[in-house]
């Protein structure tokens, strides 16, 4: 978020607007992922998106610290394997689980321990960036559920996770 700009000029409290939107150059997704998780308390997440960048993982960090993350689960793009390789030790130190598949979506799923769920479906990839960016917030349990089995068909079915690739990398060399 840039210095000065306040979350809730663009966003209502979760438990009274359950579909919102936003378009700005002003918030990120790790924003609203941690304004999200201040409401929600202690959740597991699942995120996918293209890229990640340094900066954000940075993000990322500071969020896990709060205690508030139980589990991060990230789906990234194969394409993007030789950057997501380079930032494999700090991804390993941030994410629980790091999946490398044909991936261009950009999800955010949060659920925490009451059963409560947010799905953000957003135009920003994992990277800091000053461009306007958009997505749709929705706390509907049937929407969650949907996107939340899709991802799973691809990470169960359609991917590789990233320790396993490392791994074979570092045995090969």
């Amino acid at each position: 978020m840039k210095r000065g700009v306040n979350i809730n000029a663009w966003l209502q409290p979760l438990a009274t607007t359950p579909v919102q939107a936003y378009l700005t150059n002003e918030l990120q997704v790790a924003d609203v992922l941690e304004w999200a998780l201040q409401q929600m308390g202690r959740s597991e997440v699942w995120q996918t998106s293209f890229s990640i960048s340094e900066e954000f993982l940075r993000r990322l960090y500071f969020i896990n610290k709060s205690g508030l993350v139980k589990r991060f689960n990230l789906v990234l793009d194969h394409k993007a394997t030789n950057k997501t390789v380079k930032l494999w030790s700090f991804i390993n130190q941030v994410i629980t689980q790091t999946y490398l598949a044909d991936n261009h979506s950009k999800i955010l799923l949060v659920k925490n321990d009451k059963g409560k769920v947010l799905s953000v479906v957003t135009s920003q990839n994992l990277t800091r960036g000053n461009r306007h960016e958009s997505a749709v917030l929705l706390t509907s349990p049937a929407v969650f559920n949907t996107l939340h089995g899709q991802m799973m068909q691809i990470i169960n079915n359609k991917s590789v996770p990233l320790h396993e690739l490392y791994g074979q990398r570092l045995a090969a060399d």
